[in-house]
């Protein structure tokens, strides 16, 4: 060990975070966050003062990007020479900076995601407006430090004479921070720098008089201005960027989607891609094909769509799932001070303006002392040619350069900078020619000085110099505005129809709760007992629906499951189907009673809802609509009183019946039945049980309670196998939640009870009825084949229960 060094005991805690503080240090203020004062970050600065320093400028021919890269790794930047390379070709990239500040010949990249040519390819020089980042950088306007290898000086800052950092913006992830900082118009930012120059108090609302927002070299419209103001005011905002688009009609009433400015780093050929990958995979319909017809003339994207197709739609339903509509997030973070700091629009002008009185200053300083020089030397000069003849003698006299430097200082009173420039004054000059021009020089410096010295002294005066620099630079590079500004966000409405395909399918739902959809091919290739099911399952909805309609299937203890007919699994009609709880939690006991279909969500038509435990109500439509959660949960749609209870059967009432006709009929188990006027039953909400609707025994239960006319025939069923036909007005009409009348004949021993009943209009008495038993078996029977009872009957023997089963429920066969 060396003398005067020692080991020290550390733990690795304390090196770890001390090292990778002075790690993040680096990071954050030598690469990878923009200066607010030029906005360039360490490697972009160096590759443009590398460039001016070797005469690479827009004024003189373009030279190989290599040797630029290599200056800039050998003298500034000890880095990857890809990563000096990325960097200096980013800033030529006109979809990337609103001011490029790098011209280049070869490919530099494009839009498409493309790589730029090798360095060895292409050509680079400064752009003319990247001049003016270096614009009197020779006139001490900024400090200036040691470079890597201590062999020459490189600035800290440039003199950025346009506020480079919101005009290009910055983009990039250091240690613990990241900036995003989008580009804005430079004619509109050099407006509101001379606002706040003028009203050192003016407040956002003022400045945003001149910059109305973000303008991203790539066009679009932004939307949410309230997100703009609130990312100029916090340096966080999140702000909606679109496409531009236009609706094109072509031949046969077909349209085209015209797209001809897509969102900031949007990669076109990606974009392209995405929307294609939709047109494959079929997910919204009437997409014909997508193409990319970019040229030199700018970006054009078609997107040709079927005939007769929702265009608005579609490009709605695109806005939302591609890139045509992104969301950019304003993170304004770069270093001040040393200090990297979340800016706001005005923090990020003032400490632009204050940098910039600084340089004028600082630039002013120069040039009055380079003035006051010169000014001294023109003196000497026109003070010796007054003198002519005393300065040569005594010149003569000296015995050298410096004797007489020395004489005509003793003998003159000359400075020693005067004495210096006559002595190396050439004999030409000593002509009344240059007398003159020396006077007319002497004049010129004088204003110059005062000039200088009253722009130094006076702050005012000072600003009108810069003020007008930044006009100058407004008129000679500012374009007009490329984005559009919207006010508000537009919430993107996508119809079912677009994102739905219009097809026919037959919708199957089965008593065990198997659900599918088979296109009408598949269903009419199958024989017609070839439902997939299983020998003992048999459906309980079966219809012909358009992949657009809606189901809502309802179980026996009150849960509402709502399902597009287009998300219910697809499969062919020979097979089974999705079983309903592999996507819903049901119960073990828990069933699918009663499923309708409607076409849409804006149905105005109420259900009747009857339970075990002898409870009805009226819920409109409306209210059982699905929620957000549909897929997972169902709904509840019954609140279920006693344990044990049950929904028996759900009725939908459409508002084109005639409602003053329709009855409810209800009838227990031990035979009473009650009929009443729909209009008693009340209406009620989701999460409530209802009304009475027939006062039962202690030991009873409601068998079935329905709709019904009084013309109707009440079909009977008993868990005895028996079976009658009773007039509905056999039953007297009464008031809801009354006891009754008995329907059944009494016994004594092994009385009859109804197992459930349906209501059948006359004119569907030879429509059979299915018989479903406890021996998973079906009875069918025709009510016309059996007479009309009265009350006091149990009807006719039907069912051997011994070898069929006990009757379960009773109901009607699907069309």
């Amino acid at each position: 060990m060396k003398d005067g060094q020692t080991i020290e005991r550390l733990t690795l805690e304390d090196i770890m975070s001390e090292r990778f503080s002075r790690y993040s240090k680096s990071i954050i203020q030598e690469r990878a966050l923009p200066d607010v004062r030029d906005g360039l970050k360490p490697v972009q600065r160096r590759i443009l003062y590398a460039m001016n320093k070797d005469g690479n400028t827009y004024n003189k021919g373009f030279r190989k990007a290599a040797k630029s890269v290599g200056n800039v790794m050998g003298n500034f930047h000890p880095h990857g020479d890809s990563s000096i390379y990325e960097a200096l070709v980013r800033m030529s990239q006109g979809w990337k900076l609103k001011e490029p500040l790098i011209e280049m010949h070869g490919n530099n990249g494009s839009m498409d995601g493309d790589p730029p040519a090798a360095m060895r390819y292409t050509e680079a020089r400064l752009s003319k407006i990247a001049g003016e980042m270096l614009s009197d950088i020779d006139k001490d306007t900024v400090e200036w430090v040691l470079n890597f290898d201590d062999t020459e000086y490189e600035p800290v800052v440039l003199p950025a004479r346009f506020p480079n950092l919101l005009v290009n913006g910055a983009t990039g992830i250091s240690a613990g921070y990241a900036t995003e900082i989008p580009p804005h118009n430079l004619g509109e930012v050099i407006d509101a720098v001379i606002e706040l120059q003028k009203h050192p108090d003016a407040s956002l609302d003022d400045l945003m008089k001149y910059v109305k927002g973000p303008d991203f070299p790539t066009g679009g419209i932004i939307q949410g201005i309230d997100e703009i103001k609130k990312a100029y005011e916090t340096g966080k905002g999140r702000i909606a960027v679109r496409s531009k688009t236009e609706l094109e009609t072509l031949r046969g009433n077909k349209k085209l989607i015209r797209v001809t400015e897509i969102p900031y780093e949007v990669n076109k050929l990606q974009l392209v891609k995405q929307i294609d990958e939709i047109r494959i995979a079929k997910k919204i319909e009437g997409i014909a094909e997508v193409r990319d017809e970019s040229d030199r003339n700018g970006l054009s994207i078609a997107i040709e769509l079927k005939r007769d197709v929702d265009a608005k739609g579609i490009l709605n339903y695109l806005f939302k799932n591609t890139d045509l509509q992104i969301s950019y997030n304003f993170n304004m973070v770069a270093i001040d001070d040393m200090r990297p700091e979340r800016l706001s629009l005005k923090h990020a002008l003032k400490s632009y303006l204050d940098f910039q009185r600084l340089v004028v200053k600082k630039r002013t300083q120069f040039d009055l002392d380079k003035a006051l020089d010169r000014q001294e030397i023109v003196q000497g000069l026109i003070k010796a040619l007054s003198i002519l003849d005393d300065v040569i003698k005594a010149i003569r006299a000296s015995n050298n350069k410096s004797a007489a430097r020395d004489n005509l200082i003793e003998q003159f009173d000359f400075s020693r900078a005067q004495a210096e420039s006559i002595v190396n004054l050439q004999l030409y000059r000593l002509t009344n020619t240059d007398v003159t021009q020396l006077n007319t020089e002497a004049e010129e410096l004088a204003k110059r000085i005062d000039n200088y010295k009253t722009i130094l002294g006076d702050a005012k005066q000072l600003d009108l110099v810069l003020r007008n620099e930044l006009r100058s630079i407004k008129k000679q590079y500012a374009t007009p505005r490329q984005s559009v500004i919207q006010a508000e966000i537009e919430n993107l409405k996508i119809s079912t129809k677009v994102t739905v395909p219009d097809e026919d399918v037959v919708v199957l739902v089965s008593d065990d709760g198997y659900l599918k959809r088979s296109s009408i091919r598949s269903y009419r290739a199958s024989e017609a007992n070839e439902n997939g099911l299983k020998a003992d399952d048999h459906p309980i909805f079966m219809r012909k629906l358009n992949t657009r309609d809606h189901l809502m299937m309802f179980t026996n203890l009150g849960h509402l499951i709502y399902r597009p007919v287009f998300k219910i699994t697809d499969t062919r009609w020979k097979d089974t189907g999705e079983h309903i709880s592999q996507t819903i939690g049901l119960a073990n006991d828990e069933k699918i009673i009663k499923t309708f279909a409607f076409k849409n969500l804006k149905a105005t038509g109420s259900y009747l809802i009857a339970t075990s435990d002898g409870y009805v109500k009226l819920t409109e439509f409306a209210k059982l609509l699905p929620g957000r959660t549909y897929k997972s949960h169902a709904s509840v749609y019954e609140k279920l009183k006693h344990p044990g209870a049950s929904v028996l059967n759900v009725e939908y009432i459409d508002p084109s019946m005639n409602v003053d006709n329709l009855e409810v009929v209800v009838a227990s188990q031990q035979g009473l039945a009650t009929r009443y006027a729909l209009s008693e039953v009340s209406f009620s909400g989701a999460k409530s049980t209802g009304v009475r609707s027939i006062d039962l025994k202690d030991d009873d239960q409601v068998a079935n309670c329905t709709l019904a006319t009084a013309d109707d025939i009440m079909a009977i069923v008993t868990q005895r196998g028996g079976y009658k036909n009773l007039p509905v007005n056999e039953i007297p009409l009464a008031g809801r939640g009354r006891r009754g009348v008995i329907i059944l004949k009494a016994l004594k021993a092994n009385p009859h009870t109804i197992t459930s009943f349906v209501t059948v209009s006359e004119t569907d008495l030879n429509a059979p009825l299915h018989i479903y038993t406890d021996h998973r078996r079906v009875h069918d029977v025709v009510p016309a084949d059996h007479p009309m009872s009265e009350r006091y009957s149990n009807g006719s023997f039907i069912i051997d229960v011994k070898s069929e089963g006990q009757p379960l429920s009773i109901q009607k066969a699907l069309n």
